[in-house]
């Protein structure tokens, strides 16, 4: 039975910081952050079972100790078993115009545990390089489909686009809530730091992408009710990326705007640096909600946002960036 009250869910993103072997002054190895950031993570998802974690510079490493730290301490969230086992890499083509968008090609992983997750390492699509990956419980979401998009003129495969330092790319996945049916289309991405056509070019892809999804879901009578982006976009609010993906032809919302300055809960800036480096603190980490295709008014209620803290007493800072947090009810 279709469940019509409003399905609250959170949306947790954080750039981790890669685990370099050649730390920057200020900035601890990732075994010194690991449990403080995995600590953040536990916390601020205990008590929404909905909750998804958006994450960006993690290695595959750093990826085999969060999903073992999320599934160390079970909640009442816990099932004992998954609904995915294994790892699976899916099928499909994208499109340079970004309009493909097939079960493509992702990751998911989820062996008996609370947690499960989608995405790839960026260089070679499977281990190689950083993931954006996207955390989720499958006891409360049913996978449907996913799929990675290389942000690039050949999103099909791993490649650098534009003017672009580094390999970038936006993982993707269609879920289906179990009790309300509800469905979500879900992404997460890290925009290139270099280069600004890249970004533009980027932005632009992502909204194809999320179009061609509404289509073809509408098409299918399968309805995605909700979407949501979340990221590091390199980007502030008067820069490319962020410009093209809140303005005109898009139907995406930045949650920031959409909660009064005076119950947002921490800083403004999301990027802090380790304290050392030449550049200041900024905001360019987002969470950004959408309505469904072809509807005049926004299906999701922005109740919460919040940037959390990155240091405590001991002086650790888990990450550079620290997180971003969107509380919304998908109506």
């Amino acid at each position: 039975m279709r469940i019509s009250n409003p399905l609250p869910i959170r949306i947790l993103t954080h750039n981790i910081r890669y685990a370099t072997s050649f730390p920057f002054k200020g900035e601890k190895p990732w075994p010194y952050r690991k449990q403080p950031l995995l600590n953040e993570l536990h916390y601020h998802t205990r008590h929404n079972p909905e909750s998804f974690i958006c994450l960006q510079e993690v290695l595959h490493g750093q990826l085999t100790d969060i999903l073992s730290g999320l599934n160390s301490s079970p909640t009442k969230h816990s099932t004992g078993t998954t609904a995915t086992t294994g790892t699976g890499t899916g099928t499909g083509t994208a499109t340079a115009t970004g309009t493909g968008i097939g079960t493509g090609t992702g990751t998911c992983t989820g062996a008996a545990g609370e947690w499960a997750y989608i995405g790839v390492g960026r260089e070679d699509g499977k281990q190689a390089g950083e993931y954006s990956p996207i955390f989720y419980r499958p006891s409360i979401w049913d996978l449907e489909s996913f799929k990675t998009v290389w942000l690039s003129e050949t999103p099909s495969v791993p490649s650098k686009g534009w003017d672009a330092a580094s390999t970038r790319l936006v993982t993707i996945g269609v879920f289906k809530h179990h009790a309300s049916q509800k469905r979500v289309l879900a992404m997460n991405t890290h925009l290139d730091d270099q280069g600004s056509t890249a970004r533009y070019q980027a932005a632009k892809l992502i909204l194809s992408q999320i179009n061609a999804y509404l289509s073809q879901a509408q098409l299918a009578r399968r309805n995605i009710n909700g979407v949501f982006l979340a990221g590091d976009f390199n980007s502030e609010e008067n820069q490319e990326a962020y410009t093209v993906l809140t303005g005109a032809g898009s139907s995406l919302v930045d949650a920031q705007k959409e909660v009064e300055e005076s119950l947002r809960y921490g800083s403004v800036n999301t990027y802090t640096g380790f304290g050392y480096e030449d550049e200041g603190p900024k905001r360019i980490d987002y969470v950004l909600f959408g309505p469904e295709r072809g509807t005049a008014s926004m299906p999701w209620t922005i109740e919460g946002y919040a940037v959390l803290p990155n240091k405590f007493d001991d002086g650790v800072l888990n990450s550079d960036h620290r997180a971003v947090v969107a509380d919304a009810e998908l109506m």
